[in-house]
């Protein structure tokens, strides 16, 4: 009998693995989308569960600098700089840039903000961004890249002290796991950070996981509210490529017998929110229904030293 064994794990080009994966999924919103989206998208920067787990675990000491890639309209960048941080804000995005730019004026701290119209795909160099340039280099939530090695290497390069980046832990943060379980939809679980982590340990990092855990509750004004949202969510994921979770959208008939049990499943989850009529946090107001269980979200926080020479582990 043949006793070789060859280990998978250490044997595994986990970033060739990232690349196949990306090509069988939704591609990621482009830039004019974000543009487009930047006029109403409102992002609660502070008090935010979110942002208060992000920034705690970030360990951010007095004083230090800070490159924010995918900054948006400044969820982390504003409660940053009005701790009296120095924060190269970077987003592909002009819209959100400009949005950022104009909310750090409101605030008085639009000179410790640095917008930068920068992807990750970028020459960052090119753009200023040069290695150890800053103490601390953070990705929340804006690691959507066909090469996940790069971009980590990138982050790790300009951050002389730590990088932190936040990840999802299964399907999509939009994808409401409750209405595809119920509508017996298939979710396909991406758990992005499990390939971050494993990259990062080819790297040489030693890196460290934490878990963000959020909720959700999204208020309509009505059952054809409510029904005509879930449904759009639905149509969105469900008609994408990976869908099927092999590269592939789901049939139309299997999406159109699912969407049949949409409304009966609302009779029974929708019920009056206790809010309702109040100002939402987000520049809308709550509407009188709300779903009976909020949707969990859980991020990943994966943070490692950049300080001392990375070490392969195998």
């Amino acid at each position: 009998m043949d006793q070789t064994f060859t280990p998978l794990l250490t044997s595994t080009c986990w970033n060739d693995q990232w690349k196949e994966a990306q090509k069988r999924r939704r591609p990621p919103d482009n830039a004019a989308y974000w543009d487009k989206r930047a006029a109403t998208f409102r992002t609660k920067d502070a008090p935010s569960s979110y942002t208060d787990q992000f920034l705690g675990f970030a360990a951010i000491e007095p004083g230090e600098t800070v490159f924010d890639m995918g900054c948006g309209n400044g969820a982390l960048a504003l409660p940053l700089a009005a701790a009296g941080h120095h924060v190269m804000a970077a987003d592909f995005s002009q819209g959100m840039l400009d949005d950022l730019k104009a909310k750090a004026e409101a605030r008085g701290v639009s000179s410790l903000i640095e917008p930068l119209l920068l992807s990750w795909e970028d020459n960052w160099e090119a753009a200023g961004i040069e290695p150890n340039c800053v103490d601390v280099a953070v990705a929340s939530r804006s690691v959507a890249t066909a090469d996940l090695e790069a971009s980590l290497r990138k982050l790790s390069a300009v951050a002389r002290r730590r990088a932190c980046a936040t990840l999802t832990t299964g399907a999509s943060p939009h994808v409401d796991l409750a209405v595809f379980e119920a509508l017996d939809l298939p979710v396909p679980r991406g758990f992005d950070y499990l390939y971050a982590y494993l990259v990062l340990s080819e790297m040489g990092y030693v890196p460290e996981v934490r878990l963000i855990r959020s909720y959700r509750t999204k208020s309509y004004q009505d059952e054809e509210d409510a029904a005509a949202d879930l449904t759009a969510m639905v149509r969105k994921f469900a008609a994408s490529p990976g869908a099927d979770g092999m590269g592939a959208p789901l049939p139309e008939s299997r999406i159109e017998d699912a969407l049949a049990r949409l409304r009966p499943w609302l009779a029974e989850q929708l019920v009056p929110n206790p809010r309702a009529g109040e100002d939402d946090g987000h520049g809308s107001v709550e509407g009188a229904l709300q779903l009976r269980n909020p949707r969990v979200i859980t991020w990943a926080f994966l943070s490692w030293d950049t300080a001392c020479e990375p070490q392969r582990l195998w």
